[in-house]
């Protein structure tokens, strides 16, 4: 693609121009932490937030994905941008390391704004062979590490001063065969939005969530390791849009609902999915007689001769 000169010679604010559909400036001054947000979506949230000057924290257990993460956020950046990113290691699985989390954003900025709870973690597999070690973790990760977020948050800054939380589940609402032990951890936390969107009212917190559909991200894929191409591939006919997702069809969605244009916003979910949760599922269930049968009467001998009508000579 060729560019006219203008674009050519300033690159970076060609890159702050064009990606966020928000106005300049938006969250200048703002403080937000994302977590998980060195790769996929937390990355692309984390982006748009600098775009629009919020200072952010972006946090993960993986330190060296975080720090490339930010020098490429850096990179980005108009010269005049007051906004910074700061990578802190944080296994939000780990109490203690949330609370110095928060303890260290506070020290560094003086406020938290924003929390958006992206991290989490699963990976695919039939329920009945999910170990015990393996379902704890990703409830751990899912499920507890974003309570400990919402709460270490709450308790250090958003109790006195008001705040937004935006929480990342997942398209869980049919079940999630194939992926049981986060289908749980997202639901519950489905439903942790609307207790403490209830519980911190008061307090002038609003919490909401976004559950996306099936979204790509390179950083994903490779996360399913040999399985995530076919994954992928199989999701594209699942959904009414006929394409994947990207992040940043995420990441605008999270910028809304943090933005005075979600003000009067509180205890939703939004699906970001293009009807993906309403379409039909990926698992397929094979030709089986294992249910049991209808009870007896008129109704079954119809139906049977409607499905398996007798040949008549």
């Amino acid at each position: 693609t060729t560019f006219f000169p203008f674009y050519a010679c300033k690159p970076r604010i060609w890159q702050a121009m064009a990606s966020s559909v928000f106005k300049p400036g938006l969250f200048k001054h703002k403080v937000a932490i994302v977590t998980g947000g060195g790769s996929g979506i937390g990355k692309a949230i984390s982006a748009e937030l600098l775009e629009l000057g919020c200072n952010v924290v972006i946090s993960s257990r993986n330190t060296g994905r975080l720090e490339a993460a930010a020098q490429e956020m850096r990179q980005k950046l108009p010269l005049s941008s007051p906004a910074s990113v700061t990578p802190l290691q944080c296994n939000i699985r780990n109490e203690n390391e949330v609370k110095e989390l928060v303890s260290s954003v506070l020290k560094q900025y003086g406020r938290i704004d924003f929390l958006v709870n992206n991290g989490g973690g699963q990976f695919s597999s039939p329920a009945e062979h999910i170990s015990s070690k393996g379902w704890k973790a990703v409830i751990d990760t899912n499920l507890t590490g974003t309570f400990q977020c919402c709460q270490a948050v709450y308790s250090s800054w958003m109790k006195q001063h008001g705040g937004v939380i935006v929480n990342i589940i997942a398209d869980m609402w049919k079940g999630f065969p194939g992926m049981s032990h986060t289908g749980a951890a997202r639901a519950a936390v489905d439903n942790l939005t609307k207790s403490l969107a209830i519980e911190w009212a008061a307090s002038g917190v609003r919490v909401n969530a976004i559950a996306p559909g099936t979204i790509f991200s390179k950083t994903a894929m490779e996360n399913y390791k040999d399985l995530g191409p076919q994954l992928f591939r199989m999701s594209v006919s699942h959904c009414p849009a006929k394409r994947l997702g990207v992040p940043e069809e995420i990441s605008s969605a999270v910028c809304f609902l943090l933005s005075p244009a979600a003000s009067y916003i509180s205890g939703a979910t939004l699906k970001v999915d293009a009807g993906q949760s309403l379409y039909h599922s990926m698992w397929e269930i094979p030709n089986h007689s294992a249910w049991p049968e209808a009870p007896e009467g008129e109704n079954l001998d119809a139906m049977k001769e409607l499905l398996n009508p007798q040949s008549k000579l």
